[in-house]
């Protein structure tokens, strides 16, 4: 017996196995400060928790519909008129296990053998893995921090080929926090009227995660021509400080829709009922927390850029959301460590990181653009601080 051939076009996730790592190096009592981890540091709120106990005493914990409650669906419909003013129907409306099971739902229900996936790089670690799952293929089109880690019209254009299925765009991104603004989406939509046949995978994950004023907008809602072709995703993972609760959703063309759910039917069936319920309550409950939490977030990213800005080699640009920074430190490749290893790769930069300044972040090979690497601040600013200090002496120190 061995592992299938759809299993060896993947490999684990690298955020995944950092996070693993740190927590193995902290139990084992090192002082290591992990910046790996894509999650939130905020407790869920309270209120979200309560209607997830009242869920488990009022017995709503029976299978459910297979992709999502009438009450949830009925949420998420709110939600997008509320946020986005997009207008969906239930049968417009997918509930996951996540947003990472709502992607591989879309690709695995709808990409064939040569089928192609534009991917605009850096991109979050899991698009191109399930793509490869599907036995799809993807095109990476760099995106690098002269142009804000953000894909451009022209760049859009030379990547679209007839076999082009999807394009995914992930705004606020996961790993750089690179936003698309109203106009740079319109850019966009405008080449992808001209290709009919290419679907838009709208990854909106870090919608609430903004700063200094920017509006975010999503590519349905911009151009509503691209509407119908659209898979406008989201969750309540990042935002609401639910990444264990386990619930992604989406709205797009009801026959896409019906296709992940039969997909779903054969797999996971329905997301935890209780983890439902108290998405129900984060949906249409108070907001105010989302800009509190907001506003300490972008107190810690000016931390972070500031003084990732200090120190030797390393540029750091100022993203507009998500909670990550992707320097760059291509100043720093091919010279040495004090113990005299050679930093030729973004992968020995942060080897050295974690094993002289114990302090750990991913490396840029995961997300497809080096030699950079991503830190996520989703963690108290003295540790924060602290992290930096640790890093600015690190790079001091290599000749």
């Amino acid at each position: 017996m061995q592992p299938s051939a759809a299993l060896a076009r993947i490999k684990p996730s690298p955020t995944l196995a950092i996070t693993s790592r740190v927590q193995e190096l902290q139990r084992e009592g090192v002082d290591v400060i992990g910046l790996g981890a894509g999650e939130p540091d905020f407790d869920t709120p309270e209120f979200i928790k309560e209607a997830g106990i009242k869920a488990i005493r009022d017995g709503k914990t029976k299978y459910t519909n297979v992709d999502g409650t009438p009450e949830l669906k009925d949420a998420v419909i709110f939600k997008f008129k509320r946020d986005n003013g997009l207008t969906y129907a239930r049968d417009q409306i997918t509930i996951n296990a996540g947003g990472k099971h709502t992607l591989f739902n879309a690709m695995v229900a709808t990409i064939d053998a040569g089928d192609e996936v534009v991917i605009p790089a850096p991109y979050w670690v899991s698009y191109p893995d399930v793509v490869l799952f599907a036995n799809g293929t993807p095109v990476f089109v760099e995106a690098g921090p002269k142009q804000n880690y953000k894909l451009t019209p022209e760049q859009l254009e030379a990547a679209i080929t007839p076999r082009t299925k999807w394009v995914i765009l992930n705004s606020p991104s996961n790993p750089t926090g690179a936003a698309y603004s109203r106009a740079e989406l319109k850019a966009l939509g405008e080449v992808l009227e001209r290709h009919p046949q290419v679907w838009i995978f709208a990854d909106d994950m870090y919608e609430h995660i903004i700063y200094d004023g920017f509006e975010f907008t999503t590519i349905a809602e911009v151009c509503p021509s691209l509407y119908d072709r659209t898979l406008t995703a989201n969750g309540c993972s990042k935002a609401y400080a639910m990444t264990g609760w386990r619930i992604g959703f989406a709205g797009g063309a009801p026959w896409l829709i019906k296709a992940m759910a039969k997909l779903q039917s054969q797999s996971t069936s329905n997301p935890c009922s209780i983890a439902q319920a108290a998405s129900v309550a984060a949906l249409t409950g108070d907001q105010a927390f989302l800009k509190d939490n907001a506003a300490k977030f972008q107190s810690r990213r000016d931390l972070v850029v500031s003084m990732l800005n200090q120190a030797n080699g390393i540029t750091c640009p100022r993203p507009e959301g998500a909670f990550y920074v992707y320097p760059e430190f291509s100043a720093l490749i091919g010279k040495t460590t004090p113990k005299g290893k050679l930093i030729d790769t973004d992968e020995a930069f942060v080897a050295y990181l974690l094993d002289d300044a114990k302090v750990a972040a991913v490396q840029g090979a995961a997300f497809g653009l080096s030699p950079a690497m991503r830190i996520s601040y989703a963690t108290s600013e003295d540790l924060l601080r602290e992290a930096c200090e640790r890093i600015q002496t690190a790079c001091a120190a290599v000749r």
